[in-house]
């Protein structure tokens, strides 16, 4: 009885792990979308901050400058989405692809001429990553029944940037729910016409969704390449920014399903590492690629309307043009 106890303390502790990027994505994917601009280059900013964080903390030996480059570079990044979408009306998915492209092929490229280590970066010593910290009493409160291992295998044990995208989360409903900018940024993403007409700037709130978009993009970048890795390796998203925006439709763009939707996913790639190679009764080798491809499952189930509508916000994807009197 131990023994299993511990074993799904031992998976939610991985479930948090995993599901850390696609929280902060998802909400970054939240903000964005909630303003009406779509964001496909939840990707690709992320893959970027990743290079961009491990190679500033390998050269530097500072986790922290690391966070400061890969925010930097996601919002610069995110600022162009907005330059080619919002100021230029341009096509936002076709946007969002290219710099999913981009991304893709500069970290590769940049690796391979400042490493030479066919797009790696240089693994990272403990000093320049985010490591995990025990919270206090964690060791003394194992001998509890019960809530003494919960306390010390989930609750403990995790690095900043984990507790930071779980505080993100009630943080995100504040703001979208109980500020002045969040009545604002959802009015804007249902109908920019009467908040121009407010006297209220339309191009404004849509940039300013986008950078808060890029900073948590960034801050999921990071995460991954100097706190769940050692290092970046090509392509180490792995279509995590697609989850992302899988998990914000699954949870219909509200911060708090998306959340529960975000650790679903997150355990259904626990479970996809802890299954594979393992002998089932009857079923024989469990398909793991079955667990890997649920997301994009329930999402499509969501879409078909057999467990609600999810609906987006009314002017999302249409780039808002001022009329002339």
């Amino acid at each position: 009885m131990a023994d299993t106890y511990l074993l799904i303390l031992l998976t939610i502790d991985a479930t948090l792990r995993v599901a850390t990027p696609l929280i902060l994505a998802a909400m970054a994917g939240l903000f964005s979308e909630r303003s009406g601009v779509i964001d496909i280059g939840l990707e690709g900013k992320m893959l970027a901050a990743a290079f961009a964080a491990a190679s500033t903390a390998a050269v530097t030996g500072s986790a922290w400058a690391g966070l400061g480059m890969g925010v930097s570079v996601s919002i610069g990044l995110a600022l162009l989405h907005g330059f080619a979408c919002i100021t230029h009306r341009g096509d936002q998915v076709i946007s969002g692809v290219a710099i999913n492209v981009v991304a893709a092929g500069l970290t590769i490229v940049l690796g391979i001429a400042w490493f030479h280590q066919g797009g790696r970066t240089p693994t990272l010593d403990a000093s320049a990553r985010f490591t995990e910290h025990a919270l206090p009493f964690a060791d003394a409160a194992r001998g509890i029944p019960l809530i003494g291992p919960l306390y010390a295998e989930v609750v403990s044990g995790h690095n900043i940037l984990v507790y930071l995208a779980l505080a993100i989360v009630p943080l995100t409903w504040w703001v979208v729910y109980r500020t002045r900018f969040g009545l604002r940024l959802r009015a804007v993403g249902e109908n920019p016409a009467a908040v121009d007409t407010a006297g209220i700037s339309v191009t404004g709130l849509r940039y300013s969704a986008l950078v808060i978009a890029g900073i948590l993009c960034g801050i999921a970048g990071t995460y991954l390449s100097t706190a769940h890795s050692a290092a970046f390796v090509r392509d180490m998203t792995a279509g995590k920014g697609y989850m992302a925006l899988a998990a914000m439709i699954f949870g219909k763009w509200k911060p708090v399903p998306t959340l529960f939707a975000c650790l679903l996913f997150g355990f259904l790639d626990a479970m996809a590492v802890r299954l594979q190679g393992v002998e089932l009764p009857v079923i024989g080798i469990f398909p793991v690629q079955l667990l890997q491809a649920m997301p994009y499952i329930l999402t499509v189930v969501l879409l078909a309307g057999f467990i609600g509508k999810a609906i987006a916000p009314k002017a999302s994807g249409t780039p808002y043009v001022k009329e002339r009197t």
